[in-house]
Formats: C-alpha cells, structure tokens, sequence
C-alpha cells in the first residue's frame, strides 16, 4: 500500500501528519535496524517500536549529527550509529541526574561499554539542564523519557531549561523528536509520576515555549484500544501502549 503525506493546517503553520502506513524504507535504514550487533532483546521489540518508520519521519540520513537524549540502553543509539553512518555522529546524553537512581538498581552510571562497537557514539554524561553538545546538531531526539523529567526522581527537571539547553544545540533548521506514552486529554502533568505517561498538549506547550515551531505529527505508534489509564508497566499494556511521536522545529532564521 502505497504512502501518502496529509497536510494540515495547525494554529503553528503548515502540519505535516504522517500515515501509520510507512513508504518502502530507504536501505541505509533496513541496514541500520537489521544490524547484527544490536542484542536480541532489542530486536524483539522492533515490531511494536517501529524503528525504521521513525528514523524516516525524523528526517535520520547518512551524515546527521543527533543526540539520543536519555538513552536508556540504547535501542535508538546503535540503529542512528548504522544510519549516519561514517559522516555522522550519535552523542548518547546520559544525565547525571539518575546516577543515584541506577546505583540504586545497581545499574553502572557509565553506559560507554555499550557502544564500544560503534565508533560514531560518544557518551557525555552531565546535568540535564545543562545539554551541552561538542557542535550544533541536526536532530535531539528523546523516546519515552520526556514524561520522567518532572518526576521527583529527576528532581524535577527544570522543564524550561532543558528545552532551551536542546534548542540551542541545535543548528537553525533542526529537528527535536519527542515520543512517549500518551495521557488522557487534560491531564497535563498529573500522571507522569504515577502512570508514567504525559498530556500531549502538555509537552507541545512546554517544547513550543521555548522557541520551537510543531512541524509534524505521526500516527505510526497509536493505539486507539489503549484508554491510557493503565501504567505503561502493567503487562496488559507493556510495549502496546497508545504513543505520540512530534516533530518541533528551530527556526532556520
């Protein structure tokens, strides 16, 4: 089935909404997510994470320079590194803000050992607040982690600075991807602590006030059956859950 692009007039200007159907995907990304030193546990998650599809809409390409923000372990990190490729570059953001939370669940604050095979990565490992890249970059991208900066494990975050920490790492022009687990409508950010999810409008309000413009929207992990009132961590729901994938814009000028 072939792919089409619906454009939307948003109060932000001209809204490219992608389809939850993806084109045919370019071959440097069926090369990057069919990676053989990606662990198995992450491939078995490609189905309902759609990584490819992702990498499209976000404009990833052979050369582009992005930081994974708050990696995790790295399921995005090792497929950008295939996919930029020898020209591009991956700076995996670890904040020192969960150091005390991983010691806690004996998990190593050092996550550098995890892209020992892939020479494009560097991890830098500092305040969130302070995002501080080595040059501007094409694409800060974050999955699944925005919702947890105003959780008390993260201090909160001051959601202001770290935003405008990310729009200025970024060169005129670039790309900020924000996926995560989807509250009710209306509920801002009341069950980002409790449900691990967060209020779309909720992040589009705070991204968009620091300077960014919405520039698309996709389909490609809705769940409509999802009410999104169940915590992401239930297995009724776990890897299933109902996900907004946004696309904010700096300015080119």
């Amino acid at each position: 089935m072939k792919s089409h692009w619906i454009v939307a007039l948003a109060a932000t200007g001209l809204l490219a909404v992608a389809p939850a159907t993806a084109a045919k995907l370019p071959a440097y990304v069926t090369a990057a997510v069919a990676d053989t030193g990606r662990p198995d546990e992450d491939r078995q998650r490609d189905a309902n994470r759609k990584p490819g599809e992702l990498l499209v809409f976000a404009g990833v390409k052979p050369g582009t320079k992005i930081v994974d923000m708050i990696p995790g372990g790295g399921y995005f990190t090792r497929i950008f590194a295939k996919a930029v490729g020898d020209k591009g570059y991956v700076y995996a953001y670890q904040p020192s803000d969960l150091d005390a939370l991983r010691q806690k669940r004996n998990l190593p604050t050092d996550i550098s050992k995890n892209f020992a095979a892939y020479p494009n990565v560097s991890v830098i490992h500092a305040p969130i607040a302070k995002l501080v890249t080595p040059e501007k970059v094409d694409i800060v991208w974050t999955s699944l982690n925005y919702h947890d900066l105003h959780d008390s494990f993260f201090g909160p975050a001051d959601i202001n600075a770290v935003n405008k920490a990310v729009y200025d790492s970024l060169k005129p022009g670039g790309v900020y991807i924000v996926i995560d687990h989807a509250a009710p409508n209306g509920s801002g950010l009341s069950d980002t602590e409790t449900l691990h999810r967060i209020d779309e409008a909720a992040v589009k309000k705070e991204v968009e006030a620091a300077g960014f413009k919405l520039a698309g929207e996709s389909s490609i992990l809705r769940n409509p059956s999802d009410d999104r009132t169940t915590k992401v961590f239930d297995s009724a729901i776990r890897g299933k859950t109902d996900q907004f994938v946004l696309k904010f814009r700096k300015p080119a000028h």
